[in-house]
C-alpha cells in the first residue's frame, strides 16, 4: 500500500512540475503571446497567478493584442 501511495504522489508531483514548467515557459517567452497551450494553462491558473502571468506577458508584448484570459472586457486592451 505504501508503494502505491508513493507512486501516486510521485506521478502527481511530476505532473505539477511539467505543467508548471510549461506555463512558466509560456509567460516568459519572447516569441509570441498566442501559444494555444500556454493560453489554456494561463487561463486555468488561479486568479493571482493568472494576473501575474498576464502582467509578465504585457511587459513583453505590450504592443500586441492580449491573448484570451489577459484581455479586458472589450478584448483589445490588457487587463
Amino acid at each position: 500500500m505504501k508503494k502505491l501511495v508513493r507512486l501516486l504522489l510521485t506521478v502527481a508531483l511530476a505532473f505539477v512540475v511539467v505543467i508548471g514548467f510549461r506555463w512558466y515557459r509560456y509567460i516568459s517567452n519572447t516569441d509570441s503571446p498566442y501559444d494555444e497551450v500556454g493560453i489554456t494553462l494561463n487561463t486555468a491558473m488561479p486568479g493571482p497567478i493568472n494576473a501575474w502571468g498576464c502582467a509578465k506577458l504585457k511587459e513583453t508584448f505590450s504592443g500586441a493584442l492580449p491573448p484570451y484570459g489577459c484581455a479586458a472586457d472589450n478584448g483589445t486592451q490588457w487587463k
